[in-house]
Formats: structure tokens, sequence, C-alpha cells
């Protein structure tokens, strides 16, 4: 019997079987065409009538606790809002009275500590008995102190923590030039984002007013910040602690002239970058920071600048039937839309099937063709690609792009030359933000310096964007169906991935959880760009996807994976990392194979009757461990493109205009 893992201890347990909601004695293809059958209705009439799709994007409770402190910060705080934003973070705690960043996970510090003050804020007295327990939790666990340093900045505007006791960050880095270690670009674009208003945030070091103490959540009341020891100069870390206290040398001696030049050049940086809907890279925190620096640079809430970006906060919250507000992260129209497309087509839809048409043409109409940040990199290279949002034409991304072509290619448009240059271009645009190495990132070319990491400012998960496993394979697999499978940039990207195989024949998985994801992107990746089925890469995987299959015939893997290695492959079974498997087992020739069978039996047994199945694990990333996300339509648009591909006999050898 193989082991899993108890989401709420950690503890290793054996994997159990699931009960069954199908009849046993069901042929398996059988089951499985009437799964896809139920599965395709569904999704077919969660379709939005402008030909989208778009699923809930949960996350963890900060969104909502920073919300909350962002209204409080600016004075536009209301009781509706407030009270619901207290009803949702309220019925996330834990029963030990923590908070956690994924369904089943650990208690998290600062995540907790968020939350608590935003239950304040809702008028959550301390002394009651789940706030209690949260405030012991959090003393127990350092405190304030031990809390990242964006925890720490938004207790600093309302005098919770000193800004002399946090890292510095100067808006002068706005002047660093391309080339020059630190700069702006060298951090990922959603970091980039952030880190230039809170530049201006850390130079004004507002605190406004608070409502009330926050005693209680420190571990030591007379000293709440800890002596901590330098670190050896002779190490990257002693390096750029001793430049944090340069820095901080320095905000106090700044020239007013210089410095007050830096932060107007940031307001200019910051307003370039605000979408058409009022929003910052159609992310909820770039958006929230932004408001808060352009505030404090003199912007009245009424400015237009402000008032649209205050109007676009609004449209990332979810309102439940119980009277509950959640806020998401982001919002995922574009790779919703373009997952969905595939989904249906690969489960039978036909190619000109009229909903799909209509998915075409909302893909179509969102594809970027002026430059962004992108092009700091890559200044010659025409623009085509999609992004991943409603409104996000400065940051378009190579994985959309790769899916959109992909999904594009299975749809029958009555106008296929509009189709095939839309196509042209975002091929393009792909190819030419190929990093050096052969791979390819999500957003940036070769966005791989090791300084932003080491900065102490920066603990608040990955603020890089290096090449990943899963989008290269996305991109490859996107090549092999443009018939590009031996184009010098596609061998490079092969090359790059056979490379990165795991000892154990999976692959990382940078954007999904984990190596499940890695995996199941990576190997239909390879057999569409022609390696046989049988090349030692694809048995590896395949034999190792058999290894980790969990005891019901589904898979599952935790988002501790990505820290221990005890994680990898072992969890509770769940529908879209299920698919996964199966997507890479059918594209290395295994259909007929028990382990298929199975792992098909699996999300026939324990789908829904109106076709949906329940996933309330996380299997999406943003951060590897740190930033964590269950997306909502995942357990829709994956088990129905396995399901399909089952089916249909289709997802596995070369890929259709490969030579």
């Amino acid at each position: 019997m193989t082991a899993t893992t108890d989401g709420s201890t950690g503890a290793l347990r054996p994997r159990a079987a699931s009960a069954t909601g199908t009849d046993p004695t069901s042929a398996p293809l059988d089951a499985a065409r009437r799964a896809t059958e139920r599965a395709t209705d569904l999704l077919l009439s969660r379709q939005d009538a402008e030909g989208w799709w778009k699923g809930d994007l949960e996350t963890n409770v900060t969104m909502d606790a920073e919300d909350l402190l962002l209204r409080q910060f600016l004075g536009i705080g209301d009781e509706k809002t407030t009270r619901a934003a207290g009803l949702f973070i309220r019925g996330e705690q834990r029963e030990d009275g923590t908070w956690a960043t994924f369904y089943g996970g650990p208690g998290e510090l600062s995540t907790t500590i968020e939350a608590y003050v935003a239950l304040r804020l809702a008028g959550d007295a301390p002394d009651a008995e789940h706030m209690a327990k949260a405030s012991a939790w959090i003393r127990a666990h350092g405190g304030i102190a031990e809390s990242r340093v964006f925890t720490r900045i938004w207790l600093a505007l309302f005098g919770w923590w000193k800004w002399d006791d946090l890292p510095e960050l100067p808006p002068e880095l706005i002047y660093f030039p391309k080339w020059f270690p630190l700069n702006i670009y060298d951090f990922g674009c959603w970091a980039r984002q952030t880190i230039v208003p809170l530049t201006v945030v850390s130079a004004k070091r507002p605190v406004r007013p608070a409502p009330f103490a926050l005693d209680e959540l420190h571990a030591n009341a007379r000293d709440p910040k800890p002596f901590k020891p330098l670190a050896p100069v002779a190490s990257w870390d002693g390096v750029f602690q001793r430049l944090d206290k340069a820095l901080h040398a320095y905000h106090k001696v700044a020239v007013p002239g210089l410095r007050k030049m830096a932060m107007r050049s940031a307001a200019r940086w910051i307003i370039e970058r605000q979408e058409n809907d009022g929003c910052w890279g159609g992310i909820q925190p770039p958006a929230v920071y932004s408001v808060i620096a352009l505030h404090l640079l003199g912007y009245d809430l009424d400015h237009p600048v402000l008032r649209e970006g205050l109007a676009s906060l609004d449209r990332f919250a979810v309102w439940r039937e119980d009277g509950a507000r959640m806020i998401e992260a982001c919002q995922s129209p574009v790779w919703d839309t373009c997952l969905a497309t595939i989904a249906l087509a690969d489960a039978g839809v036909p190619a000109d099937d009229p909903r799909l048409v209509k998915a075409a043409d909302w893909m179509l109409a969102e594809q970027i063709t002026r430059p962004g940040d992108w092009s700091v990199r890559r200044p010659q290279l025409p623009p085509g690609g999609w992004a991943f949002e409603f409104h996000n034409d400065n940051y378009p991304d190579i994985d959309d792009t790769a899916e959109v072509a992909l999904a594009l290619r299975r749809v029958k448009h009555p106008e296929p030359a509009r189709v095939d240059d839309a196509i042209r271009r975002g091929v393009t645009w792909n190819l030419g933000m190929q990093s050096k190495n052969g791979a390819w990132g999500a957003f940036d070319v070769d966005n791989t310096s090791p300084f932003p990491n080491r900065l102490p400012f920066c603990d608040f998960g990955e603020v890089i964007d290096p090449p990943s496993a899963d989008v290269t394979a996305h991109v490859v697999e996107m090549l092999a169906y443009e018939g590009k499978a031996d184009h010098p940039g596609a061998r490079r990207g092969i090359e790059w991935l056979l490379a990165e195989q795991e000892a154990d024949g999976s692959w990382f998985g940078r954007w999904g959880v984990n190596y499940l994801y890695g995996t199941g992107s990576v190997v239909p990746a390879l057999t569409a760009a022609g390696l046989p089925a049988a090349h030692p890469a694809i048995r590896r995987a395949v034999t190792w996807l058999e290894s980790v299959q969990n005891d019901d015939g589904g898979w599952g893997e935790d988002l501790r994976s990505y820290v221990d290695k005890r994680w990898v492959a072992r969890g509770e079974s769940t529908a879209s990392q299920t698919a996964w498997a199966l997507m890479a087992l059918l594209a290395a020739g295994e259909h007929d194979s028990k382990t298929v069978e199975r792992g098909v039996a699996w999300l026939a047994e324990t789908q829904n009757a109106d076709g949906s199945w329940d996933e309330p694990y996380f299997t999406g990333t943003g951060f590897p461990w740190d930033f964590s996300i269950n997306y909502h339509l995942y357990r829709q648009v994956f088990p129905l493109t396995a399901l399909g591909r089952y089916v249909h006999g289709t997802g596995h050898g070369t890929a259709p205009g490969a030579d």
C-alpha cells in the first residue's frame, strides 16, 4: 500500500479507495462516454454570452484582509463590505485558530496575523474565543516580528510596526539602467508592478491613526523586534543585509530634489501602466499598492486615475449566497477560455459549433498588438501575445499565447485567414521570447538574475521569472501543431526539457501542483513534437506515473511537495491532477493500460450528477509554496480533456501538421 498525506496534520497515512458512484460493472469506455457528455453539457452551460469562460480564482484571506486595510487607510470603508469580508474571513479559520494559504494546509503566521487584524476591523473582540485562539498561536510562533515584510508594511501604515524596522527600498531604483543589477526589469513582472509603488510608500513612511492596539500579537511586548545578528559578510545574505543598512542610512540623507524627482518618475511609470479598466496588470496586489502610492503623492480619491483604480478593485469581489465576499487575486478569462475550448473540442464538440466559434472570436479580439514591458528586453520583436486576464495589455504571457493558439486550431472558423494571421503573430512573438538556455519563462526573457530574491525586502514569494518545464512544454506543443517541430527554437526547447527531467522520470511544475502538472504538460508536448512512445524519457515518465497512482485509481499531490520531497505526488486524489496524469499517459500510448483504465474509472465514479467534480484542494501555483491557487474551472476542463481524449483515442502521437 502506498502512502498519502493528511492535509490537516501533515502526517503520512495510507491511501484509501473512495466510494464509487457509478455502476462498477460498466465498461470503462461506456462510463467515460457518459461522464464526457455530462461534463460537456455543464461546461457549455457556463459559457458567457460574449463567448468566454471564467471560474473563480481562490487564493487565501490575505486578499480580503488587505482590501479591508486599504479601505481603512483611505477612509472609505463601509459597513456592508466590512461585514461581508469578515464573514468570509471568519469562515476560513481553522480549528486551531489559524488561517492557511491553501485548503488542508498548515497554519501560516503572516496570513493569520492579517486575518486577525481584519477581523478586529470588522468588530470582533480580541477576547472572543476564535480571536483568542488566533492571537495565542501568533504569539507562540514569534508574533508580528516573525511575519513577512509585506505584513509588517501593512501594520506600519497604522503605527503597529516601526518603519525603521522594515527593509528599505528607495524610489531612486527607478533610475537604474536595465543593465545594472537590481534594476526594476530584473524583477518578474508581478513583483515589478508591486515594488515600484512600494518604493514610494517606503520613502513616504505614512502612518494613519490606528483604531486599536495590537499588543496581544507580540511575543515579547517589551521588545517586539528581537535582535538578530547579521550573517557573515562573505555570504550573500550578509552582503544584502549590509546593503539594507546602507539604504537606511541613505534614507536620512537622500537629496530632496532627487528623491522628489524619483517619486514623480515612479508615479509616471505607474500611471502609464494603468489598464483601460483602471487596474494594473489585471492583478489585485499591484493595484492596491499603486492606489496607495499615488494617493500619498497627492492624487485625491476623485482623480480619474484613483477613481478608476478603486472601481477596478470592486471587480475582484465574488459575492456568495451567504453574503460573504471573497476577493480574487486576479481573474483568468483568457486562460479559462482557451482551456475550455480545447476540452470541448477534444471531447467531440464539432469544430464549427457556434459556441466554439464565439469563443474563438472572443480570443481573437483579446490578442495584444502593442508593446509592453517585455519589449524592454526585446525592442525589435513585434507584439502578438495573449494575456491571462480581461485587461492586461502590458503583460501578455507566453503560456496563454501557446494555449490560445492550440485552442484556435481546434475551431473551424468562418474566417480562417484571420485565425492564421493571429496565430502567426502569436508564434512569432513566442519564438522571440525564448530565453538563451532554449526554454521559456512566463512573461519575460532571461529573467533569471540571482539578486532580487536576495533582497531582505523580497520575502513574499518568487520575484523572478525563470524558464519552466510547463511553459516550455506548452510552447513546444504549440510549435509542433503548427508544423514547426523541427524549427531550431523547438529543437532547443525539446533538448532543454529532456535535460530537465528528474531522476525519477517526472518534471517540476512551476505554475501547477507540481510534478504531476509538470509531467502532464511535458509528455504530450514531446510526443506531439515527434518523440516516440518508446523513447526512454517517455518510458521513465510512464513508470513514474504508474508508481504514484493512488489506491483509489486517481492521482493527487499536496503543495508541500515544493518544500518537502516526501510530498511529491502524494495527496488526496483530485480531478485536475488525475486528468494531468491521464493526459500524459494517453500521449505516451497507454490508452489500453490498466493504469489508465483505473484513472478513467476514478473520474467517472467521482463525477457529480450535474457533470461537475468537487475539488477543494488547491492545484494551481502562483509562487511555489508561498502563494497557491484553486482555479475553480480546473476541476472541469482538465477532466473533460482527459476523458475526451480517452473516448476518442486522441492525445498521443505526432501532432497534425508536424513533419
